[in-house]
């Protein structure tokens, strides 16, 4: 795997102490992803990070793991309910994700993972725990998957708080007519693009390119493809920064698969191979066509169609 070393803007706790001491950074998010792809968590004084939360972690509500998107509790659920009551999970911070959250003043970001405190087992409806779980049976299979996100997504020429003053509707799109791969277009919204690009790249999150997209206002934006948890953490945090760069300039986006049925709708291609010893395991050895190990791999997906909810 030929794979960058240790991207600027990661960070050790011995770095974030030199920055805290300097008077660079002084706020470190603590979060963690809830079952919708959105950061939750709490933003701490760094100094207190450093002697507290990064050896002890944190607790959040357990209910965050059971709300629809409105913030609601949503009932059924055996793990978080009225009536058992609602109760505390543990964040432990994987200091492996600690980086500058570049996009942000003085601010660093760490990502967790979410624990029983009465086990000390991950919380199995945890996205990054169930991720976690999922590679630990592939590296018992001898495989290490890599990925890349590619995600898509419609930049508003609104503020967030306009937009849902308006019901969502009639929002300004950020381009007026079909801009796939034109550059000049791509220039009007630089603001936005080019600065996130340039805070991710900051935030130790290796950039691609970002590139206008098939409707109005529709862009997309790719970083380099990482080992499969790395990648589910840049792709969080990949929305994250792009949301926020946009409100602070008076804009909005979303990832919404389809938010409008009279324009294209936003994908999010994932991009996956297996590796071995090393190599990619789904590189051809036969003469044509995939090898042994991509053929069960492919099926299985294709399988899993038949039995996903439509």
């Amino acid at each position: 795997m030929n794979l960058s070393p240790r991207p600027p803007g990661c960070l050790t706790l011995k770095e974030l102490q030199a920055r805290f001491d300097e008077g660079t950074i002084d706020t470190v998010l603590v979060g963690f992803t809830d079952l919708y792809g959105r950061l939750a968590g709490k933003r701490f004084d760094a100094g207190f990070f450093l002697e507290e939360v990064a050896d002890h972690g944190t607790h959040s509500c357990d209910y965050l793991l059971t709300v629809d998107m409105e913030m609601e509790p949503v009932s059924g659920y055996e793990f978080a309910n009225w009536e058992r009551g609602y109760g505390d999970v543990h964040l432990v911070p994987d200091l492996t994700t600690l980086r500058h959250a570049a996009w942000l003043d003085r601010t660093a970001v760490v990502l967790c993972n979410v624990v029983d405190d009465s086990t000390g087992d991950g919380v199995p409806q945890a996205p990054r725990v169930m991720l976690g779980g999922q590679l630990e049976t592939a590296a018992a299979l001898g495989f290490q998957p890599q990925a890349a996100s590619e995600l898509e997504y419609y930049l508003f020429r609104t503020t967030y708080r306009d937009a849902a003053a308006a019901g969502y509707h009639g929002l300004p799109a950020g381009g007026w007519y079909l801009e796939d791969y034109q550059l000049l277009h791509g220039s009007r919204d630089e603001d936005i693009h080019g600065s996130a690009r340039r805070h991710l790249a900051a935030s130790g999150i290796p950039v691609e390119n970002t590139k206008g997209e098939w409707g109005l206002g529709q862009h997309e934006l790719n970083i380099r493809y990482a080992p499969m948890l790395e990648m589910a953490d840049r792709h969080v945090l990949l929305k994250q920064c792009l949301k926020e760069t946009a409100d602070a300039a008076g804009a909005a986006v979303t990832f919404m698969a389809k938010f409008d049925a009279e324009q294209a709708g936003s994908s999010c291609h994932v991009h996956i191979s297996l590796w071995k010893d090393g190599a990619n395991a789904f590189a051809g050895n036969e003469s044509l066509g995939p090898s042994s190990a991509a053929r069960p791999f492919a099926g299985s997906w294709a399988g899993s169609c038949t039995v996903s909810p439509s």
